[in-house]
């Protein structure tokens, strides 16, 4: 072999190393089993078809190697699967009223989509295939996973229930909100990944312009990240609605943080999902709601809006602006991200049944 051929063989053979150890090292620490998920509130997916699980039940987080990383064709058509929640309980052998849907999460490596329910007591993942729309069973039987405990998670009752109530991986740290024991109990946590162990998270103070107070207590109930300036925020919102916005490099163990309110977005709310996308070169927060329909919110001046320091009364809105998405005005109940272009949303019909469905990013 002539000395060129030679050294460009061995760079090939080099970065094939720094390929495979790169991958072996997102797995690092999992073993092959069945994680003992005792419940799931919150599913995000992170690089190479890893799922993380929130079981809120067992204070505890689970990465799982789905092995799912065939990116679908540019040709699959948009998901779309009418009565889901009577396909799902035809599937687990259960009537439709026993069947709870918890999360939705899209593989980006795949873009297939995740739902977490529950049947009866009983956690499990439902998988729908983006090429065919098919459903099945993702079991949890002999997987590669690795698992932390959470050590400051509340005793049992409804706070352990909101012990995880969102989870968001970016740049290597997955993201966790929910309810602790500490003082300021709403916390937030980023545990870097592969797992070793997970602190006790930061202590989150914001200033809720609806009830015209600092709080403590309420739990993040979802969030997105984006950058700003250069610098990883978390942009998190709160039942009644208040939008803070979080650094990240401040979430220390045991730190106390206070997040910038920047909108106050209508009280007697609850968020369920957001999404962030880019569209004509300006960013937006798409964001499904319990009783305020779906909010399409600019995020120009997130940066420079003041923050919300005084009371909003009367159900009255505040700082960044929003619209209302009227083709959405059936109940949007699970929201994700499936491309740059899309999303999809489980919708809530007249009659009860949920439909799973894709739409453009508007």
């Amino acid at each position: 072999m002539k000395l060129p051929s030679l050294r460009l063989a061995l760079a090939l053979v080099a970065g094939l190393a720094c390929t495979a150890a790169a991958r072996a090292d997102l797995t690092e620490g999992m073993k092959k089993g069945t994680p003992d998920v005792k419940s799931i509130s919150a599913l995000t997916f992170g690089p190479e078809g890893i799922l993380f699980i929130g079981d809120p039940k067992g204070a505890a987080l689970f990465a799982v190697a789905t092995g799912d990383t065939k990116a679908a064709s540019e040709a699959a058509r948009p998901m779309k699967v009418a009565n889901i929640n009577e396909a799902i309980a035809s599937m687990l052998g259960i009537e439709t009223r026993q069947l709870v849907v918890n999360d939705l999460a899209v593989n980006p490596a795949s873009q297939n989509a995740y739902l977490a329910v529950t049947r009866g007591t009983t956690p499990v993942l439902i998988k729908v295939d983006r090429a065919t729309n098919k459903l099945s069973e993702f079991s949890l039987t002999d997987v590669p996973y690795s698992q932390v405990s959470l050590p400051n998670a509340p005793d049992q009752g409804r706070q352990r229930q909101e012990a995880i109530t969102c989870l968001g991986f970016v740049k290597g740290r997955l993201y966790v909100a929910g309810l602790s024991n500490e003082e300021f109990a709403s916390t937030l946590r980023g545990i870097p990944f592969p797992f070793k162990q997970a602190d006790k998270g930061a202590g989150i103070q914001i200033f809720h312009g609806a009830h015209g107070r600092l709080e403590t207590q309420a739990p993040v109930r979802t969030f997105t990240t984006l950058d700003i300036k250069g610098e990883t925020h978390l942009l998190a919102s709160y039942t009644c609605t208040p939008l803070v916005k979080i650094p990240v490099d401040e979430l220390k163990p045991g730190a106390k943080v206070k997040g910038t309110t920047v909108a106050e977005l209508g009280n007697r709310n609850r968020p369920i999902d957001m999404v962030l996308y880019e569209k004509g070169g300006k960013q937006y927060l798409l964001m499904a709601n319990s009783s305020r329909g779906v909010m399409k919110v600019a995020l120009e001046g997130v940066d420079s809006v003041p923050a919300i320091t005084n009371p909003v009364r009367g159900g009255g809105k505040a700082g960044l602006t929003y619209e209302t998405i009227a083709e959405l005005k059936n109940s949007v109940e699970q929201l994700a991200k499936l491309d740059d272009k899309n999303a999809v949303v489980l919708v809530r019909g007249p009659k009860g049944n949920l439909d799973l469905d894709t739409i453009p990013l508007p």
